[in-house]
């Protein structure tokens, strides 16, 4: 008899396993994501507000 026997009493424990391992996972995944974005995100660079905006600055890739 042996696996077949076996097989209809354990099928729920095995389900609720393979359910808990596929949520680890998903929640894993979602922590690695947001960890990702958070270290990813920079922070925009803003022109001083008092200087005037020139053709220079709007124009020149080298300039940082």
């Amino acid at each position: 008899m042996g696996i077949h026997y076996d097989y209809k009493s354990t099928r729920g424990e095995k389900a609720m396993r393979k359910e808990a391992k596929r949520k680890a996972r998903l929640e894993q995944r979602k922590a690695k994501r947001n960890l990702k974005a958070k270290v990813e995100e920079p922070k925009d660079k803003m022109h001083d507000i008092q200087k005037t905006i020139t053709l220079e600055d709007l124009t020149n890739p080298n300039k940082n």
